[in-house]
């Protein structure tokens, strides 16, 4: 085993190679592995000033290819976010031993391959939980005070149109005493329960997975809650017995002018059914970060309803604090691997 440890950063202009550098400077076992390190900066499609005195930057477009050349001379860990690592890469890096991969899941890893190579693959599960949690409650506040379409009235027009929010029918509706529902209790889920009792809001709960004390009124069935919900927001994974779980039966459930929020996963979401809801009234709003195909193509008919939905393009979970966190507990499992301890989150 060498003295020194090398290790590709294969970060992008999210996560950038000198945050996991950075995070890896700040956690290194030096007394207990007896190692030192050096890393190798890959920029996927960003450019990058160099690093330190322990930092080679090269830029790439996050090919095969460039990944393969950034691995040469015996790279033992490669810490990435999109970096694809494919059957080809680990077959023609043979010094590999540990990929961390600064997401929730490693999706852009073949587990089979690395397996075969003898490989550990470790992922960054719960980094943007809080991100997805804040932007959960700001679009749904979004929505509910119709906050986007005031913006475009005055910033579009130039005109003062206050008025036109100052009716029953166009004013909107306030979190204090209103009945939310929520689908999910998992990591973002709980946090936007919390932040929504702060609010004041009547918080109900359906996950049939949960135990324990939860913050709201725990729901026995998804129907009960859709029908006592003048908001419901997802938060459930995405798996074959989830996919489409919103469709036009559940929607029918709900209260007429309810607000729907998507920051999950889209296809939760039957959306043909949605965008029937939103035209034919029977739905006030909806707020969606997240849809069943991305991106969202020209021809979709939630474009023709702004006046009822607000629309990002899966922004959840952009926050700097995602990056950094992303890193850091990337670099706490290359420690970890270096002291040979137990790691983490590892899938093989």
């Amino acid at each position: 085993m060498s003295e020194i440890l090398r290790i590709v950063a294969a970060g992008d202009h999210f996560v950038r190679p000198r945050l996991i550098s950075e995070a890896i400077s700040g956690v290194w076992p030096r007394e207990g592995s007896g190692r030192g390190f050096l890393v190798r900066e890959l920029t996927l499609g960003w450019p990058l000033e160099p690093f330190g005195p322990v930092a080679e930057v090269d830029e790439a477009s996050g090919t095969e290819d460039e990944l393969i050349a950034a691995l040469a001379d015996d790279r033992e860990v490669l810490v990435t976010q999109m970096a694809p690592v494919t059957e080809r890469v680990l077959e023609a890096s043979p010094a590999l031993r540990l990929v961390v991969v600064c997401r929730g899941g490693p999706v852009n890893v073949n587990l089979d391959a690395a397996k075969v190579n003898d490989v550990r693959v470790c992922y960054a599960p719960g980094r943007n939980a809080a991100a997805t949690a804040e932007f959960t409650v700001g679009l749904l506040l979004a929505a509910l005070r119709r906050i986007p379409q005031a913006h475009n009235l005055l910033a579009g027009q130039q005109s003062w149109q206050g008025a036109t929010y100052y009716t029953y029918e166009h004013s909107g509706l306030e979190l204090e005493d209103l009945p939310v529902g929520l689908v999910g209790y998992g990591a973002v889920g709980s946090r936007v329960a919390r932040a929504l009792c702060a609010f004041g809001a009547q918080v109900m709960v359906y996950d049939p997975y949960v135990r324990g004390e939860i913050h709201g009124l725990r729901v026995s069935s998804l129907d009960e809650l859709l029908r006592r919900s003048r908001v419901v927001s997802l938060h459930a994974r995405l798996t074959p017995e989830t996919r489409g779980l919103i469709g036009s039966r559940e929607l029918a459930l709900l209260p007429e002018g309810a607000v729907v929020v998507n920051v999950a996963r889209g296809p939760l979401v039957d959306e043909d059914a949605l965008c029937d809801s939103l035209e034919s009234g029977r739905l006030s709003g909806a707020a969606l970060d997240t849809y069943e195909r991305e991106p969202v193509g020209a021809g979709s008919r939630l474009f023709g309803l702004a006046d009822r939905v607000v629309m990002t393009p899966h922004l959840g979970g952009a926050s700097r604090a995602v990056a950094e966190k992303a890193a850091r507990i990337a670099a706490e499992e290359v420690g970890r691997w270096a002291r040979g301890e137990t790691l983490a989150h590892c899938l093989t």
